[in-house]
Formats: structure tokens, C-alpha cells, sequence
């Protein structure tokens, strides 16, 4: 398995949410990593769908940015087994795939997936904005 990583921001706020980025496009995970991480969050990161659900269990993140195709477990595997987890159940997943077919669409909504993104689609901005609004919606629930 490969290193744990986790940046924190210094100037964040006094309770930082977590933010885990599962992708396996290393320069897309810099620039969200980057991205995320300047906006006040802390961001853990996964560099596969194995990786990525491991993380989720044990690091128990606020919101989970999740790609499809992946290598060792694609996203929907991965976002299976974490709605089969009494806390994964109900953790907000944002799917950020270049992936854009009706089943994978339906197989993540059908998982309760709150976004399901194309990322050529969304900028850094765009991707962002939807995250704090995601976060601002599940923690009102």
C-alpha cells in the first residue's frame, strides 16, 4: 500500500471537513488536492478504488470525490461497498468521472451518489462551489 498522505491547510478553520479525492490521474489529484485544500479543507487522498474504500472506512471523511475508472476496484464497486457500511450508508459522494454512460449514471444514483460530474464539464471553481454546497446540505440533515 502506498503512503498514507493527508494535507492539512495552516490557515483553515478551528474543524476542517474532510475531503477524500479518489482518483487515479495523479496531475487531476494535484490540482483538486491543491484546489480543496486552499479552500479550507482537509484533503485525504486515494490513488485507487481499493485505496480509496479503505480510506473512507477508516478515515471516515465528510465527503468522498469519487472517479469511476480506476485500477484494482472501479468507483462503482468502490461506492457498493461503502453503502453496504452503517456509516458509509450515508457520507456524501460526489462522482467526478470522464465516464459519461447512461448505466454508470444510473448504477451510482441507484448507490446514492448526491452528484454525478463529467469532468470536462466542471471547472475547479465549479467543483468547489458544489462541495461546500453539499457539505452545507448534509450537515443540516
Amino acid at each position: 500500500m502506498c503512503c498514507r498522505r493527508i494535507i492539512k491547510n495552516p490557515i483553515q478553520m478551528d474543524n476542517p471537513k474532510k475531503i477524500l479525492i479518489v482518483d487515479d490521474e495523479a496531475i487531476l489529484l494535484e490540482l483538486l488536492r491543491t484546489k480543496v485544500n486552499r479552500e479550507g479543507f482537509t484533503v485525504i487522498e486515494a490513488h485507487d478504488g481499493a485505496e480509496g474504500l479503505e480510506k473512507a472506512l477508516t478515515e471516515r471523511p465528510d465527503l468522498i470525490l469519487l472517479d469511476i475508472i480506476m485500477p484494482k476496484m472501479d468507483g462503482i464497486t468502490v461506492l457498493k461497498n461503502l453503502r453496504k457500511d452503517p456509516w458509509g450508508k450515508n457520507v456524501p459522494v460526489i462522482i467526478l468521472s470522464n465516464l459519461n454512460t447512461a448505466e454508470a449514471v444510473e448504477d451510482s444514483i441507484a448507490n446514492g451518489v448526491y452528484d454525478y460530474l463529467v469532468k470536462i464539464d466542471y471547472t475547479l471553481e465549479d467543483l468547489v462551489a458544489i462541495i461546500k454546497k453539499r457539505l452545507e446540505v448534509s450537515a443540516k440533515q
